[in-house]
């Protein structure tokens, strides 16, 4: 068994969701979250307006799924991210249980 972090932006909802249900995930969660991006070291000092860092309205996916279904998984992220035009991807962090009830 494995837990998946996936982070994305709220307007890739949708699509996060698909790729969870057609990579045979059973259930997962979810939850709104704010994303933090720190500009600091941009050159944002030279408009006025800009502020030194930024926050995105994210989701945070918590997905317990069977190994054999991370590489699945994490392949159609890839392949979602390789197809954006924006900035922002999907991210995807995979930990091993080594406990589970």
């Amino acid at each position: 068994m494995k837990l998946l972090l996936i982070t994305a932006i709220k307007e890739f909802e949708s699509e996060v969701k698909s790729i969870l249900v057609k990579s045979g995930s059973k259930s997962f969660t979810y939850n709104e979250v704010k994303g933090f991006k720190n500009y600091e070291r941009s050159t944002s000092s030279s408009n006025w307006f800009a502020s030194a860092y930024s926050e995105i309205d994210s989701l945070l996916f918590t997905v317990f799924v069977p190994e054999e279904n991370t590489p699945l998984i994490i392949k159609k992220i890839e392949e979602f991210n390789a197809g954006q035009e924006t900035l922002s991807k999907v991210h995807i962090a995979l930990i091993a249980l080594e406990q589970q009830f």
